[in-house]
């Protein structure tokens, strides 16, 4: 890096993240049309993946959607088999989610993919770059989601 670039001011993180992230995005897309998926899709499968059994409300926050907007992405992967929802014997009106084998499989087989396409942007970093900004990136996207605000 040269001295001139050195005494300028970073860009903001959001202008720095923001371009990144559509890249990244525009990138997957494919990868979800050929599974039939949209991106919310995608959330819900991966949420799930990490507790496996929570109410749709519980779901809707987690990802950071109205729990009515995502009804109909629920709809579209519970008619493919992807997940079940079934009444929580504790509270009849609440529902609660789990993924089927074949929406595990297809979570798995989704994330493979994407991951694989982000080897061309992680490739351009040197190796201990690339492992000191996916640890860093973990970092402020887990301080991020227990809360927006630092």
């Amino acid at each position: 890096m040269n001295a001139a670039a050195e005494d300028e001011p970073r860009p903001d993180l959001a202008a720095m993240i923001v371009p990144l992230g559509r890249a990244l995005m525009a990138d997957e897309q494919p990868v979800l049309d050929a599974h039939g998926l949209s991106m919310w899709g995608y959330v819900v499968l991966s949420a799930l993946g990490e507790t496996p059994v929570r109410t749709q409300a519980a779901l809707a926050a987690a990802i950071n959607a109205d729990k009515t907007r995502i009804i109909t992405v629920l709809d579209d992967l519970e008619s493919r088999d992807l997940l079940v929802r079934r009444p929580d014997p504790k509270d009849r009106r609440a529902r609660l989610l789990s993924l089927t084998p074949e929406g595990r499989r297809l979570r798995d087989s989704v994330r493979d993919e994407i991951q694989r396409r982000e080897e061309s942007w992680l490739g351009r970093l040197a190796d201990a770059d690339r492992e000191s900004f996916l640890r860093s990136l973990r970092t402020l996207s887990d301080a991020a989601r227990r809360s927006p605000e630092p």
